[in-house]
């Protein structure tokens, strides 16, 4: 296995108030921002004005979304099978619907110059995330937490390390949500993609350590707790690291040259691949050792 760094001998967890202290700060920027900006919502959840035209000449996705941009306006925007037609979608309320269609023509009219379209049609679509579906998600997401405690605490015969492979992921989640508002990026159905991924990169990461943990248990039965963990942690470094690193090379490589269309999404894998990574080294580890006594098995 290829190692990135060598032996280490860190005590992550005479630090633990450190982490929890920097991690409080984080998410407490994050909900501040929220408190006061909000979430920037995307189509998916607030419904808007659907818009179908027909160019007289050939026209590239690109081309539409940068008129679009010129014009002020965030679409979300699709090519269909029939040659030059495309939708365009833009969030709204119902009652400004046919102001957003007249916006959208304006736009392109000042900003595509020389390429006709006729209007073929114009509708208001609801938020493909209505109000059931999203309490439907909502009780999945607590149910597969749930879950995860059940999984590890039945794996490592102990609910505490589950509980707190949990709470890493609500930290990797709130982490990455203060990130999106705090620089109002939109939040759509790709981004709930990112989060679940994310969440599941978390919780992988967290139980490799665990399951070190519980390997230096039974080859080092009087261990106390504090010292095994740090052992664990350590011995696990490298491949952390390396992994995380991998991830992140490539989402790097995605946020810079991916183009405005996966942006957000590459911006929400980009700090949840940190963050993660953060949160199994310096939460969940540091939280099981807290809990269970300090210094003392159990």
């Amino acid at each position: 296995m290829m190692i990135l760094i060598k032996k280490t001998n860190i005590n992550f967890m005479a630090k633990r108030h450190i982490f929890f202290a920097i991690s409080a700060v984080v998410i407490g920027a994050g909900l501040l921002s929220m408190s006061i900006k909000g979430l920037n919502l995307g189509l998916d959840f607030t419904g808007g004005t659907l818009l179908q035209l027909r160019f007289e000449q050939p026209v590239t996705t690109a081309e539409i979304r940068g008129a679009m941009s010129k014009g002020g306006l965030d679409a979300v925007i699709q090519s269909l099978s029939d040659r030059n037609s495309y939708q365009i979608k833009v969030k709204g309320s119902q009652e400004n619907a046919r102001e957003t269609a007249d916006k959208i023509i304006s736009s392109l009219t000042a900003n595509l110059p020389g390429n006709k379209f006729n209007e073929e049609k114009q509708d208001y679509v609801g938020p493909v995330v209505g109000r059931d579906l999203a309490k439907k998600a909502l009780f999945a997401i607590i149910l597969s937490f749930f879950g995860i405690i059940v999984y590890v605490a039945f794996r490592f015969s102990n609910p505490t390390w589950g509980a707190a492979g949990v709470l890493a992921i609500f930290h990797d989640v709130a982490v990455v949500m203060g990130a999106m508002s705090i620089t109002n990026r939109e939040i759509d159905l790709v981004i709930v993609a990112a989060l679940l991924t994310i969440a599941g990169y978390s919780i992988n990461d967290t139980i490799v350590i665990f399951d070190r943990m519980r390997e230096n248990m039974r080859i080092f039965p009087k261990m106390p707790l504090g010292q095994l963990a740090n052992t664990s942690v350590n011995e696990t470094l490298s491949r952390t690291l390396i992994t995380n690193l991998t991830v992140l090379g490539v989402v790097l490589i995605l946020f810079v040259f991916g183009g405005e269309v996966i942006n957000n999404f590459a911006f929400a894998m980009l700090v949840g691949s940190i963050c993660g990574t953060y949160s199994t080294i310096a939460i969940a580890t540091p939280l099981v050792y807290q809990w269970e006594g300090k210094g003392h098995r159990k």
